[in-house]
C-alpha cells in the first residue's frame, strides 16, 4: 500500500518535469523562429560638418528660426569662434512686430502667421545683432518647452482687430498693445547682458564674433522665372518679399555638394508633408511606386532600400505649381552620406527635439528627394562653386 503510494507520487513528479521541459522547449523554439526585423537603410557619413546640439521648436511653427540659428551656429564654429548656442527666440520676439506692421500696411493682404524664411533672421541680425540662448530663451510662460499656440491666437486677434478700422482709423496704441502682448509670453528684449565675463549689446556680441549678414544668399530653382537672375519667391512665409537667385536643380544639387564637401553646411527651406518623409525611421525618400497602407507591412519586412523616382526639373515644377510641393518646413544640412547601395543621402538636423528619434534628431534625406522638395536653401557665398558665382554675378 504504502509502496504503491510512493510510485504514484513519484511518477506525478516526474510528468510535472517532462511538462515544464517540454514547456521550456517550446518557448526557445518559438524565440529562434521569431523574425528580427532588418533596416534596410545603413548609412556611412562621408562628409559631417561639426555643428552644435539639436534644439526642440515644440508646440511652435518656428522652424524658420530654429534652423537658421542652427546653420549661424555651425557658421560661428566654422570661423573658428567658438561653440555659442543662440536664441531662436530672439529673432521671433523681434520679426512679429515687423509681420503685424506689414499686414496693417497691406490692409490684412500680407501673410501674418507663425512662418518665416531664413533671410528674416539675417535681415534682424543686420539690424539688431543676436544673444545667447542663455540670456533671452524665450519661455515666460512657466512651460519647460516653447507653446506658442495660445500667443499666436492672441497676436492675430490683435492685428484682425486693428485691421477692421471700427474707429474709423487706426490709433499709435496698437503697436504698443501688440508689444505688451509678446512681451507677456516671451519676454523682454534684453538691451545689453553678461557674457564670458563680458558686458555685450546684441549688435556688438555680433561684432566680437566677426559675423557678417550680408555674406550669405538664398537660391532656388524655377521655371516660372528666368534662370541665373533674382526674383521674390512666392510662398506665403516669404512676408517680407526676399529674393531668391533662380539656378537648375542640377546647379543647386551640386552646389549643396560643393558646399558640404568644402566644409560649410545649407540652412534647407522644404516640403515635409510627404508620407514617404518618415519621422518615426528618420528616412525621406520619393517611392519610385506609390505605396499604399497595406503596402507597408511588406516594405518593412523588406531587407532592401526602396527603389525612387528620378526627378526632373519639369517634376519639380509641376509640384510647386499643383502646391504638392509646398513651402512648410526650414531644416539645417550637416553632412552627405551613402547607403549600403551607394546612392547619396543628406544628414539634415532637425528641430524636433531628440525624445523617440531613431537618429537622434537627424534626418537621412535622399538626393531624389532634395531634388522634388526643396523650395530653397541659404548657403555663405563662399561655398558657391566658382563659375555658378560668375553666372550670378556673386563676388
Amino acid at each position: 500500500m504504502k509502496k504503491n503510494f510512493f510510485i504514484s507520487v513519484l511518477l506525478s513528479v516526474l510528468l510535472i518535469i517532462a511538462a515544464l521541459n517540454l514547456s521550456t522547449f517550446s518557448q526557445g523554439k518559438k524565440k529562434q523562429t521569431q523574425k528580427t526585423e532588418k533596416d534596410p537603410y545603413e548609412f556611412t557619413l562621408v562628409h559631417q560638418i561639426k555643428t552644435t546640439p539639436v534644439k526642440n521648436q515644440a508646440k511652435t511653427g518656428t522652424c524658420w528660426s530654429f534652423a537658421t540659428t542652427s546653420f549661424i551656429e555651425t557658421e560661428l564654429i566654422r570661423m573658428n569662434k567658438g561653440t555659442h548656442i543662440l536664441s531662436p527666440m530672439y529673432f521671433v520676439r523681434i520679426a512679429y512686430p515687423q509681420k503685424a506692421e506689414n499686414y496693417i500696411r497691406y490692409s490684412g493682404t500680407n501673410n501674418f502667421s507663425i512662418g518665416g524664411q531664413a533671410h528674416d533672421v539675417m535681415n534682424i541680425i543686420k539690424q539688431y545683432g543676436f544673444v545667447p540662448e542663455e540670456v533671452y530663451a524665450g519661455k515666460n510662460i512657466g512651460e519647460e518647452e516653447h507653446n506658442h499656440g495660445e500667443m499666436d491666437e492672441v497676436l492675430k486677434s490683435i492685428v484682425n482687430a486693428v485691421q477692421k478700422n471700427k474707429g474709423g482709423k487706426i490709433t499709435p496704441r496698437w503697436k504698443e498693445v501688440f508689444e505688451s502682448a509678446i512681451d507677456i509670453y516671451l519676454g523682454r528684449l534684453p538691451k545689453e547682458f553678461s557674457y564670458l565675463g563680458r558686458k555685450f549689446t546684441p549688435i556688438s556680441f555680433r561684432d566680437s564674433l566677426g559675423f557678417n549678414p550680408d555674406d550669405y544668399v538664398e537660391l532656388t530653382s524655377y521655371t516660372h522665372h528666368p534662370f541665373y537672375e533674382k526674383f521674390v519667391l512666392e510662398v506665403p512665409d516669404n512676408w517680407n518679399r526676399g529674393e531668391y537667385y533662380n539656378i537648375p536643380i542640377n546647379d543647386l544639387i551640386h552646389l549643396i555638394d560643393t558646399a558640404l564637401t568644402k566644409g560649410y553646411s545649407v540652412c534647407w527651406d522644404g516640403d515635409t508633408s510627404e508620407k514617404s518623409f518618415n519621422r518615426k525611421k528618420g528616412i525621406a525618400i520619393i517611392p519610385q511606386v506609390e505605396e499604399s497602407e497595406s503596402d507597408d507591412k511588406e516594405k518593412d519586412e523588406s531587407d532592401e532600400p526602396v527603389a525612387e523616382k528620378f526627378i526632373t526639373q519639369e517634376m519639380r515644377q509641376d509640384a510647386f505649381d499643383n502646391q504638392t510641393t509646398t513651402d512648410d518646413h526650414l531644416m539645417h544640412i550637416v553632412g552627405l552620406a551613402r547607403d549600403k547601395r551607394g546612392y547619396k543621402f543628406y544628414y539634415v538636423k532637425n528641430s524636433w527635439g531628440t525624445k523617440d528619434k531613431k537618429y537622434d534628431g537627424y534626418v537621412y534625406m535622399s538626393e531624389i528627394y532634395a531634388r522634388l522638395k526643396t523650395v530653397a536653401i541659404m548657403v555663405h557665398k563662399d561655398a558657391i562653386p566658382d563659375q555658378l558665382k560668375l553666372k550670378l554675378g556673386i563676388k
